[in-house]
């Protein structure tokens, strides 16, 4: 019999980099089934991007505080599961995010000074997860104010991702991993027989790790400030702004989430951010089958109940 062989692709899908692996001795079927995962990705990306005129995301948002707009069963759902996170985290994840005014935030070289509290909170008027307005019956989404805007950058590449895995395993892949610019999804074990082996990326190295984890069958997705930032006055804000109250938020360099569902992971990594190390930690352990490890400014390390770091 074969060995097993570990066959992958890398692409630009969705903005980010994606790479597909999977692990089979047939080196022309795992090519096929890559080829069908890059498919699925495409497919969603047209579903939910806000760069096509023509996307349900769009349409939406063009029709905002005007009439509600019918979308797939598929966006619908994406949507309703977006409002529960929100709910969940008090608003520190919000797919209205979109509606913010970008003129305070282009955190590069010329940005030297924050805005000032009032122009902050105004730049966040119409972040509000509450104004999304579902209804089931008729499979509509409606934006209460005009200027409201949709986007998923904060749970789209972590629901493709899962989708592929998922679509993967349907057509018969006993094991691989599918990487959304640094979101990971695993299922089965490398061809020796061990669980993948996963780095958390150090925040003040790049291409460097400051742990590893051995892991199967979960989701991985870290979001971090390093990679965007800027300093004033000495302080290091992200550019991450909470919505709450329109400023970038500062303390944490990264947060590191592990569950079974990437989509769940990619959508929980920024509102631990946004909410800081108690009130993050405290959220994560109330949740079922889901770890968080939190660097601070200070590099000091933080976990959830449910897990070592070693």
């Amino acid at each position: 019999m074969l060995a097993s062989k570990v066959h992958h692709k890398t692409l630009r899908l969705m903005g980010n980099r994606f790479t597909i692996t999977v692990v089979d001795d047939d080196a022309q079927w795992a090519e096929q089934q890559i080829d069908g995962a890059i498919a699925e990705v495409s497919r969603i990306e047209k579903l939910l991007t806000t760069f096509s005129s023509d996307s349900q995301t769009n349409q939406i948002n063009e029709n905002a505080g005007i009439r509600p707009v019918s979308v797939d069963k598929e966006v619908f759902d994406i949507i309703q599961r977006s409002l529960r996170i929100s709910a969940l985290t008090d608003g520190a994840f919000d797919i209205t995010y979109g509606s913010i005014d970008k003129r305070f935030w282009n955190f590069d070289k010329e940005m030297t000074s924050l805005p000032d509290a009032e122009s902050a909170k105004e730049s966040v008027r119409l972040i509000n997860y509450q104004n999304v307005i579902l209804d089931a019956q008729n499979q509509t989404v409606f934006l209460k104010e005009k200027g409201m805007r949709i986007g998923f950058g904060g749970i789209g590449k972590g629901y493709a991702a899962e989708r592929a895995k998922q679509l993967l395993i349907k057509n018969g892949v006993k094991s691989g991993i599918v990487n959304a610019a640094g979101d990971l999804s695993t299922w089965g074990n490398q061809p020796n027989g061990k669980p993948w082996t996963i780095a958390i990326a150090d925040p003040d190295t790049q291409n460097k790790a400051f742990s590893y984890l051995n892991i199967s069958g979960v989701a991985v997705a870290t979001s971090g400030n390093y990679e965007k930032y800027v300093v004033i006055d000495g302080k290091k804000y992200s550019h991450t702004i909470d919505p709450k109250t329109g400023f970038p938020v500062s303390g944490i360099k990264s947060v590191t989430i592990i569950c079974p569902n990437a989509e769940l992971a990619d959508a929980m990594a920024t509102p631990i951010t946004v909410l800081g190390v108690d009130a993050g930690l405290g959220l994560i352990n109330q949740m079922q089958q889901i770890a968080c490890i939190i660097i601070d400014d200070d590099n000091n390390i933080y976990t959830s109940n449910n897990i070592n770091v070693s």
